[in-house]
């Protein structure tokens, strides 16, 4: 049977990153407290490369880069689209 996803709170995700900056190891608090250690791996990478442990806060210039140009490009698209239809429309009368 699948483990179910769970969430956690910053304040708890916090709590972690300090238990392993204090000295606990990674197994250790991974074991402690029942998590999977890419989560708190991850936690720990995300906080001490931006502090934050949101996604929108640690994405790369790269990512944040190819988000904004997949919504441009989604947005011509449906600029193209309306002309398209326009034609039609036009061609018509």
């Amino acid at each position: 049977m699948p483990r179910q996803r769970r969430t956690f709170t910053p304040e708890f995700k916090l709590q972690m990153v300090k238990l392993y900056e204090n000295g606990k190891s990674r197994a250790a608090i991974a074991r402690e407290y029942d998590l999977t250690p890419s989560g708190l791996d991850r936690w720990i990478k995300n906080h001490q490369e931006t502090g934050s442990f949101t996604a929108k806060d640690n994405r790369t210039d790269a990512e944040i880069e190819l988000e904004k140009l997949r919504k441009e490009n989604q947005r011509l698209l449906m600029e193209n689209d309306i002309l398209k239809q326009a034609a039609l429309i036009m061609g018509r009368k």
